[in-house]
């Protein structure tokens, strides 16, 4: 039986995990009371005992929970304490050579939502050759509320409620959201995009939009739908065409797949990626990780 620790059980993504390991045959999940679930040391006894340990934390509390643990414990951090660490490996096993450095990992940087997006749309393009690493980008996301977690949930889900959660809001103005590092790392990046998050009023599902004007490329949209093609051949992410005019970010809500578009026309390209904040944009793609690094089916719990 496969003993599974979650560190911070009691957020969204926490949540979402906890409730996708319960129901599983081949797991037993480690649980604490409520009198020691932050006491270090019960926390470092539960870690020590698990084959895998998810943490569902702020970053400060992520990296005492990876102080508390031995060399060999394998720890699935989701928070962004992590992601761009060169000791750690990014848990986005779709970008070539990545799943088997997952495979032998003891230490697994979940990525972010919007990150998945952006690097699932950017990353192939870069390491193609079709777009330069010196590229100025610009990407806009549409979010469900349950990305802000509990406390914008709650807000969300208030009987009486500001008026202006009513409408989409954009965050981040300042330019400085806390996924940019990840995008450019992963990416091979030299310049941060531009990058617009906004959250609307719907529970799950994401739209990631990267839009490129064709004489930044160096093929146009059938050579990129060539490379997705080749890169995303499933289980989790594939290319696509959306049937309808129009692209609903909670098409994918309450699945762990991600679909990548080539839209728009010759000369100005959008590049689209839709999935689910909670799903491949969190616990779905950590138990994706889990799957692979106990090499199991790596589909296994998962909703496709």
């Amino acid at each position: 039986m496969i003993k599974i620790f979650i560190d911070g059980s009691n957020g969204t993504t926490g949540l979402r995990l906890r409730s996708r390991l319960q129901n599983r045959d081949d797991i037993t999940l480690i649980t604490l009371p409520d009198a020691v679930r932050k006491d270090p040391e019960a926390r470092k006894e539960a870690i020590a005992s698990a084959d895998v340990s998810f943490l569902c934390l702020p970053d400060p509390a992520a990296v005492e929970s990876v102080s508390l643990a031995g060399k060999d414990s394998v720890i699935i951090d989701t928070s962004t304490a992590h992601r761009t660490l060169e000791d750690w490996t990014y848990g986005f096993p779709e970008l070539k050579s990545q799943r088997e450095k997952i495979q032998k990992s003891s230490r697994i940087a979940n990525p972010g939502c919007h990150a998945s997006g952006f690097i699932a749309l950017v990353a192939p393009l870069i390491k193609e050759g079709l777009l330069s690493p010196d590229a100025l980008l610009t990407c806009f996301s549409v979010t469900g509320y349950s990305g802000g977690g509990a406390k914008m949930i709650s807000q969300y889900e208030a009987s009486y409620r500001d008026k202006e959660l009513d409408s989409p809001r954009q965050y981040a103005l300042g330019q400085s959201h806390k996924h940019l590092p990840e995008m450019v790392k992963l990416c091979g990046l030299k310049n941060a995009p531009i990058f617009s998050p906004i959250v609307a009023d719907f529970y799950s599902g994401m739209a990631v939009t990267v839009p490129v004007f064709a004489s930044q490329l160096q093929a146009g949209p059938e050579r990129i739908r060539e490379v997705y093609g080749d890169w995303y051949h499933g289980p989790l992410i594939s290319l696509t065409k959306p049937e309808d005019a129009m692209l609903a970010a909670n098409a994918l809500s309450g699945k762990d797949t991600m679909q990548v578009s080539v839209l728009g026309n010759g000369d100005r390209i959008l590049l689209t990626a839709v999935f689910d904040n909670l799903g491949k944009g969190a616990s779905g793609a950590a138990i994706q990780n889990m799957n692979i690094r106990l090499g199991l089916e790596e589909t296994t719990g998962l909703v496709l």
